[in-house]
């Protein structure tokens, strides 16, 4: 049997407690999870570094041997299939959510028949969460520390 790989692609611009709990609920059904930090073509900037992010990230998953976090500046498909990835992990906080999953992926399908896209329904108490949101209160000086997994 092979092993099973998702891939959890996001700009991660910050990575979330939202993004954490999908994350370790997947690795109730997938033995590898790449969290994969792309960089978002509608996007020009990012607020945190990338490098912040990534260290970071490893950081939040350190004693968790199958989870890796990698960037990557290409189509996920194409990303997903380098990785031997058939499965895109994905969090739905709401339907406006899944409305934008929904077309990408079947968009993904198109390119990469193999690549199953799989839906995570957010913890309730975390759903209020964005990397939007979190971005826009550390702007003005807010307190964000509760809607992250580490310290920045």
């Amino acid at each position: 049997m092979s092993k099973r790989i998702a891939l959890f692609p996001g700009s991660f611009d910050p990575f979330t407690k939202g993004h954490e709990d999908i994350v370790l609920r997947g690795l109730h059904v997938f033995d590898e999870i790449i969290i994969a930090i792309g960089y978002n073509s509608q996007k020009n900037t990012r607020y945190f570094s990338m490098e912040l992010m990534i260290e970071r990230i490893q950081q939040t998953f350190a004693k968790q041997s199958n989870i890796k976090v990698i960037t990557y500046s290409e189509l996920t498909a194409s990303f997903a299939q380098k990785h031997k990835a058939k499965f895109l992990l994905r969090g739905l906080r709401n339907t406006t959510d899944f409305e934008y999953e929904n077309s990408i992926s079947q968009v993904n399908r198109k390119l990469y028949g193999e690549l199953e896209s799989v839906f995570l329904i957010t913890t309730p108490q975390l759903a209020w969460i964005s990397s939007s949101i979190v971005r826009e209160v550390h702007r003005y000086g807010g307190d964000v520390s509760e809607f992250l997994p580490y310290k920045l």
